[in-house]
């Protein structure tokens, strides 16, 4: 049977792993998954990614994890918006801000997945993946 929501997988095992403090986390891999955990990277809220294998030889997103020293955490928030049930969609002219500027949104756009201020200054909308602070 498969996964209904493989962008929650991957959200859920990323904030479970920042909250025990693990190095890295492998997820479900897909051109999703890639494209958000390149966005990640981007913003500066993970050290890198890799496409690896796993035990079973089917392929898997290794993400690495970043920790600014031993007690606090780069990511202390992730949130899925729009999910399959219940989707999200914005205009170009009301694409919110998380926590006023000091978090991002991910968005899939018709540019691609992008982040927020990305979208408001390239003027797209689309749907709101997740927010990260």
């Amino acid at each position: 049977m498969g996964m209904t929501d493989p962008i929650a997988d991957m959200l859920t095992r990323i904030r479970n792993a920042n909250k025990a403090r693990f190095k890295t986390v492998h997820v479900g891999m897909s051109q999703m998954n890639v494209n958000i955990a390149k966005v990640l990277k981007k913003t500066g809220y993970i050290n890198n990614y890799d496409k690896v294998k796993d035990e079973k030889g089917k392929e898997a997103l290794e993400i690495i994890l970043k920790y600014p020293d031993t007690k606090r955490t780069v990511i202390t928030g992730i949130k899925r918006v729009s999910k399959p049930g219940r989707r999200v969609y914005v205009h170009s002219d009301s694409v919110p801000k998380v926590l006023n500027g000091l978090g991002i949104s991910i968005l899939s756009t018709s540019r691609g997945i992008i982040t927020d201020t990305e979208a408001r200054e390239m003027n797209v909308g689309g749907e709101i993946i997740c927010n990260v602070w």
